[in-house]
Order: C-alpha cells, then structure tokens, then sequence
C-alpha cells in the first residue's frame, strides 16, 4: 500500500503555517464568487466580494458567510441585519472587482434592485439568497455570519465563477503556469466586508 504525498513548505513540528502558506494551500480548494449585499442604516448600499458561503441547514433553512471584521461594509450590514448574497456568473468579472476592493467603484453607475426584503439584488447573477443575520461567530480575523435564508431567486443558468489557485477558473488539464490574479481583490488580508 503507498500513500502519496503531500508537499509540505517546511516541516516545523507543532508551529502553524505562516498567512502566506495558509493562502497558498488553501488555493487548492475551488470556490464560488459571490457578493454580499445590505443596506446601511441611513439607506444607502453597501457591499464586498466574498468567497467563503456555503449552505448549512435547510430545516430550519440556514447560510453562511465569512467577512474580515475589520472591512468597512460588513459592520454596516450587521447594523441592518439583513444582507443577500448573489451569486456571480463567470462573465460577471465587472461585479466582481467592483465589490473586490476597498477602491472599487461599488455602486457608482450600476443597475440594482431593491429586493421585497430590503437588500440590494445585483442583477443578473445567478441566485440571491436573501437573509437576516441570525448570528455571528468570531474566528480569528473574521466573523462567521450565520444568516436564516427568507427568500431564494434562482433566475440564471450558466457558469458560476469559481476562484482557485489565486485565480478566476478551473483548468480542465494542466497547462502553462498560471498567473496569479492582482491581489487588490483576491485572497485573505484585503480586509473584505
């Protein structure tokens, strides 16, 4: 019986891998693209790139997200306590380095809607999961929000973008070393939410 193995950076006993290993190993695991969106207290939209969300119960029906407590839009949609999430397509590039930076354009010049829950809903994306924050674990740098789903638009139906090995696609054989995407908007410590 073999086993295969695994590259480790550096063998180190019991000291945990630096931010920038952890970045990179955990680039192996392919992720959707979504962007988290609310209202702050005086109305007006706010939002960040995200691509930490899964599902995690459907009784009673329960989502989460992870946000860098340290961002500008996160505390101010925890304030609302509401937010949606929308799923993007993988054309949907434009969203995403809107959302993707602190020096993003945001909302400037883009069509959205007011959803019937009070969240902004970006157009054209592939689900909105419309949900109230239900409750708020921190966790190192972040907060996991746990959000009780009260609607779901399931509208389009082509391919979701994906992020993984610090960029936007999957190959489907290997190729050419790939070129990291900028970091402006990718990967942790860009302070999203």
């Amino acid at each position: 019986m073999t086993a295969e193995s695994l590259t480790a950076s550096e063998t180190r006993g019991s000291t945990a891998p630096t931010p920038p290993e952890m970045r990179r190993a955990m680039g192996a695991f392919a992720t959707g693209v979504t962007v988290v969106t609310g209202l702050d207290a005086a109305r007006e939209p706010v939002g960040f790139a995200c691509q930490s969300f899964a599902s995690v119960s459907l009784e009673p029906p329960l989502v989460l997200f992870c946000a860098d407590h340290r961002g500008r839009a996160w505390p101010r949609i925890r304030e609302s306590g509401r937010f949606c999430v929308n799923v993007l397509a993988e054309d949907q590039g434009d969203l995403c380095a809107r959302f993707g930076s602190s020096r993003g354009r945001k909302y400037e010049e883009l069509d959205w809607d007011l959803s019937p829950w009070g969240t902004p809903a970006l157009r054209g994306v592939l689900m909105r999961a419309h949900a109230e924050v239900h409750d708020v674990h921190v966790a190192g740098d972040h907060d996991v929000v746990i959000g009780r789903v009260l609607g779901l638009e399931t509208a389009q139906e082509r391919r979701p973008m994906l992020f993984h090995r610090g960029r936007f696609g999957v190959e489907d054989r290997p190729a050419e070393p790939r070129t990291p995407t900028d970091p402006f908007a990718w990967g942790w410590g860009d302070n999203w939410g």
